[in-house]
């Protein structure tokens, strides 16, 4: 549970989730909850349980997501099997994806990622607002870590759900940069919308709840300009967070097995061959590897890696 308890608005409870889940919202109303955002699908029982201990005897109507990363919508069929009813909202860029169920066009087969199928309900489409609980909130546009992504904004409290488009520390990877597409304006234009809506307090995609927001919104600055001075050093964080991400998945594997995997998994293959094609695939990941055990973001043995 949130720190900022006693500051958030009436009836809202932030299920603050480790990393490879998204962080959950539930809004509690005088009749009926909703919930932003469901983690990764590993967790997706323990999704259950949380919302089910939070929501009580409400139904849950109204589940929302953010963007469609694996790690933000892979506890949606669980919650859906487990609440008859809940209906789910979704942003509009990738609906047709999302009814056809394509694991490319969704970025879970080029991530080597998962995500059980779900089907969704309505459309967030930025300009508009959506209940959930008692409460009102503007979606708002959210581009750059995903071109789709929207945030939400409750405009009486001015708390901002932000998903991956601002963290206390930085903003999550800028996909579309890997694919060739110039999306650090994107994230900038982003930045600069949340600036605007003057959040007195912020519910991130992953991490705490803050409420120094020009700070953090000076740090993703920071972040991005060095980014754009050296695309390189933001491609290389890309890489070692699709590693650390699949490592908080599987925990331990062996070596062999695991750079079976990246070497398996398209978007590893596609920033290898755009931005460090000077080394052998092998030599970048064993590289990368060491970086991640050295930052203290995993262990290696002889012949097995694991989290840490």
């Amino acid at each position: 549970m949130s720190a900022f308890k006693g500051l958030l608005p009436p009836g809202v409870i932030v299920l603050e989730r480790g990393w490879l889940s998204s962080n959950s919202v539930v809004f509690r109303g005088a009749a009926r909850a909703a919930i932003v955002d469901s983690g990764y699908w590993t967790h997706a029982q323990q999704t259950v349980e949380l919302v089910s201990q939070v929501v009580g005897e409400l139904p849950l109507t109204t589940l929302v997501n953010t963007h469609l990363h694996s790690d933000h919508c892979g506890g949606n069929a669980a919650l859906r099997a487990r609440f008859p009813g809940l209906r789910t909202w979704i942003p509009p860029g990738q609906a047709d994806a999302v009814r056809r169920w394509d694991p490319v066009a969704l970025s879970y087969a080029p991530t080597g990622q998962e995500c059980p199928r779900f089907d969704y309900d309505g459309l967030l489409r930025p300009g508009t607002s959506v209940e959930l609980g008692d409460l009102a909130l503007e979606v708002h546009g959210a581009p750059g870590h995903d071109p789709h992504a929207v945030v939400l904004f409750e405009p009486h409290s001015r708390t901002l759900i932000s998903a991956d488009a601002l963290w206390q520390s930085g903003f999550g990877v800028v996909f579309p940069e890997l694919e060739g597409e110039h999306a650090f304006d994107a994230v900038e234009a982003t930045l600069d919308r949340i600036e605007a809506l003057r959040p007195a307090l912020v519910i991130p995609g992953h991490g705490p709840v803050f409420s120094d927001v020009a700070d953090a919104l000076g740090r993703a600055r920071g972040r991005l300009a060095a980014y754009r001075e050296d695309p390189r050093r933001h491609a290389r964080h890309a890489a070692k967070v699709l590693l650390k991400f699949k490592l908080l998945e599987l925990q331990r594997v062996p070596l062999d097995a695991f750079a079976g995997w990246a070497e398996r998994t398209p978007y590893f293959l596609l920033v290898h061959d755009r931005w460090f094609p000077d080394q052998t695939l092998q030599e970048w990941l064993f590289a990368l590897i060491g970086e991640l055990v050295r930052a203290g973001a995993a262990n290696s043995g002889t012949d097995f890696i694991e989290d840490r």
